[in-house]
């Protein structure tokens, strides 16, 4: 006689978050305390009903929701107010286009993502962090977040486009994804159209900046277009421009929509990542010490990093990890359903939004105790439970996680490496901890440190052995592996 006991189904618990506001629903609460907000949902259920101006929306608060959602991209599509209006803004591109032409764009793309094609990018990566402190003077103020913006979309840009863009184009591309991801969350919490086409100041800049960035890529693609074929995305763009009998060629705007994509995706998000890692580094000396201690050992005289290092960096790549996990740029994302459905008990008609929040799942105390903790450790081998390996989603899950996710830990390692090796940055006296800025990303958009260059040690450990290192450090492809969702 068979007594197996069958597993008892979860209850899920959902309910409508209170506060609405006539027009604005939940907007107001949203975009003045975006965080506090998103952490006051759990308390009400599972999954939570907000107002998103007058239009209804289902926040996700449980890990495991939010993969039934990610998991099952074709009754969850990109979409709702956050995909619309990034649609505007990037066109038909792998972030925003719906699950139908979603694998022929991936396909297209994976390539030039690919770990051994990631490896081949060691070399840029490192030269252009090596050139962001050639201008910093012991005990000056830095602007860090501009400083790592410069960096960010100077690798991103030789990746997509070689050295297509000069170093003044560079900068003002760099300041146009500021004004543009700073507009686009207003707009998304808000979604009053009538709003954002009054000529205010805001207004104008975030139009301004939109047309810029366009301006720019079609240059780029023109200068190409008339030059040297390049082993870069642009290249392999234009080839498949021309088709190759077996898919239909791409047009010129899908070119342009793929590049304003992965350009603005490959910055912003990345840069708000190692100014925070900075920032937390810090506050926290011991963390900090230890990192150092690593750098010393494997890169000793200060060298810069090889694609050979990666797999030493070891407290260095957890660093990342658990930057991304206590302050993660991509921290809210939509979903829209295809069809009626049901999720935790709630029946979702067709074309409800659905929001989740890699902030709020990294900042839940069931899965990650003491969250606002900045603990590095967790993410040692052995360390980490398979619960929070299944909260943890920076880059969301499944086949729409994100595209670029090892290049984008493997420029973050190599980044924090170079310059964590050679400068130590202290914060300001008198700093206070600020409540970050909501945009479509957030973090420390305006952090400036001062710095002071670190003493060379008289004698470094020699590096770790490729055992240990086999060992000690987090699988590449596992660690957070269902651990900002770009694609």
């Amino acid at each position: 006689m068979n007594r197996a006991v069958p597993a008892q189904k979860r209850i899920w618990t959902t309910a409508t978050a209170p506060g609405i506001f006539p027009l604005f629903g939940h907007g107001i609460a949203f975009y003045r305390r975006p965080l506090a907000f998103l952490n006051s949902l759990p308390a009400y259920g599972d999954l939570v009903e907000i107002r998103l101006g007058p239009q209804r929306a289902w926040m996700v608060c449980s890990p495991e929701l939010t993969h039934e959602v990610l998991m099952d991209p074709h009754t969850f599509d990109k979409g709702g107010p956050l995909y619309d209006r990034l649609g505007k803004l990037m066109g038909d591109g792998l972030v925003t286009c719906r699950q139908p032409t979603h694998r022929e764009k991936r396909r297209l793309l994976q390539p030039g993502f690919r770990p051994s094609h990631v490896a081949a990018y060691t070399d840029l990566i490192t030269a252009e962090a090596e050139a962001v402190p050639r201008a910093w003077r012991t005990g000056q103020p830095v602007a860090v977040t501009e400083a790592m913006m410069s960096l960010t979309t100077r690798v991103i840009s030789r990746v997509l486009l070689s050295d297509s863009l000069d170093e003044t184009t560079a900068a003002e591309v760099r300041d146009c994804l500021t004004d543009v991801v700073r507009g686009l969350f207003v707009r998304t919490v808000v979604p009053v159209d009538a709003l954002f086409r009054l000529p205010t100041p805001a207004n104008r800049r975030y139009r301004r900046a939109l047309s810029r960035l366009h301006a720019v890529i079609d240059t780029a693609i023109a200068k190409r277009r008339r030059g040297a074929v390049r082993d870069d995305v642009l290249g392999t763009l234009l080839a498949a421009a021309h088709g190759d009998g077996g898919t239909p060629a791409l047009t010129d705007q899908d070119v342009h929509d793929h590049l304003i994509t992965l350009l603005l995706t490959g910055a912003e998000t990345e840069a708000l990542t190692l100014a925070s890692a900075f920032g937390l580094l810090a506050g926290h000396p011991e963390v900090e010490r230890r990192l150092h201690a690593e750098l010393d050992a494997v890169l000793p005289g200060g060298r810069p990093p090889r694609a050979d290092d990666l797999p030493h960096l070891v407290h260095t790549r957890c660093v990342v990890t658990e930057t991304l996990r206590h302050s993660s740029p991509g921290w809210l994302f939509t979903r829209v359903t295809t069809e009626e459905t049901e999720l935790a008990g709630c029946r979702l008609p067709a074309g409800a939004t659905v929001l989740y929040s890699p902030y709020l799942l990294h900042h839940d105390p069931s899965s990650f105790p003491d969250p606002e903790r900045f603990d590095p450790d967790r993410w040692l081998p052995g360390r980490t439970t398979a619960e929070q390996r299944r909260a943890m989603m920076p880059f969301a899950a499944g086949s729409r996680k994100c595209l670029g996710d090892e290049f984008a830990m493997v420029e973050a390692t190599l980044a924090l490496a170079t310059i964590a090796g050679r400068w130590r940055l202290r914060h300001l006296p008198g700093h206070v901890e600020r409540r970050p800025r909501p945009g479509i990303t957030i973090g420390p958009r305006s952090l400036v440190m001062t710095c002071e260059p670190r003493p060379r040690p008289a004698s470094a450990a020699s590096p770790p052995s490729r055992t240990a290192a086999a060992h000690g450090a987090p699988e590449s492809r596992t660690a957070g592996d269902d651990v900002v969702d770009h694609a």
